[in-house]
């Protein structure tokens, strides 16, 4: 593939939230999963589990608990100083409840050598307590599992599909787990709803690189 169509494959990606009421190849969306597995990721450690979901009444039954969610959070009195914004969180919570499959991730917990020590010393030494306060803000686990998110939307994208990348959905992590029957060593982090695009893609802009790229020489 050359860069310019690279490029074009990058910026004409777009998030779905509609598609057509047709099934998606198992095949094609298993090929996906084994491409973003390549992503980089923390000591290769590759902690990452995908659960295809191609029952279309496991997927209402995760919509289900999503909303259910979003209900109580919009019912609390502290919700009312957001006004539209928490109306639209309770409609829009489980609008992937048509999708034809989608794909839920989970990961294992990832402590490196460094991150170990610095537990360990944490105890007796506030210089090691503020080092991994600082490692813990760029969270290696969730980080792998945003590079192997990010290669997936772009595979899909090149194989005709359309997906949107949620988190929304981890406000109903207990009951997603229990759904899935993901294991205790393992957190469900993500949901990705695929299918085929059942609406245009929506070209959005992006600020001058410059504006948020500083070069330092």
């Amino acid at each position: 593939m050359e860069l310019d169509e690279l490029a074009k494959l990058i910026k004409t990606r777009s998030s779905i939230r509609h598609w057509q009421d047709k099934d998606v190849p198992e095949e094609l969306l298993i090929k996906a999963i084994e491409l973003a597995t390549w992503a980089p990721n923390g000591g290769n450690q590759q902690n990452w589990r995908f659960y295809l979901i191609e029952n279309r009444n496991t997927i209402r039954a995760i919509a289900d608990a999503v909303q259910a969610a979003a209900d109580k959070i919009v019912s609390w009195p502290e919700a009312n100083q957001f006004g539209d914004t928490t109306k639209g969180l309770r409609e829009r919570a489980s609008f992937f409840r048509t999708a034809p499959a989608a794909i839920a991730v989970a990961a294992a917990q990832y402590q490196s050598p460094v991150d170990k020590i610095l537990a360990a010393r944490e105890i007796i030494d506030p210089a090691a307590r503020e080092m991994r306060q600082w490692r813990l803000t760029s969270n290696t686990r969730i980080q792998s599992i945003a590079s192997a998110v990010a290669y997936l939307l772009l595979i899909l994208h090149q194989m005709g599909l359309g997906a949107v990348w949620m988190v929304g959905p981890t406000q109903s992590k207990g009951a997603i787990e229990k759904i899935l029957k993901v294991p205790p060593e393992l957190d469900f982090v993500a949901f990705i709803p695929v299918g085929y695009p059942d609406e245009a893609p929506v070209s959005r802009k992006r600020r001058p690189v410059m504006e948020v790229c500083e070069v330092i020489k």
